[in-house]
């Protein structure tokens, strides 16, 4: 669940980056929730 999560949230990040130029800020902080997203399914161990 955790890594759909992340996936979706990389996805959504790429879209607005290459996209959208408008919102910079909020799309590199779909990126950082992503990665730590990433790292707590890791780290669980799930």
């Amino acid at each position: 669940m955790l890594l759909t999560l992340a996936g979706i949230l990389v996805i959504l990040w790429l879209l607005g980056f290459l996209a959208f130029h408008v919102a910079g800020g909020l799309i590199h902080l779909l990126l950082v929730i992503a990665v730590i997203v990433i790292i707590v399914h890791f780290i669980r161990g799930r």
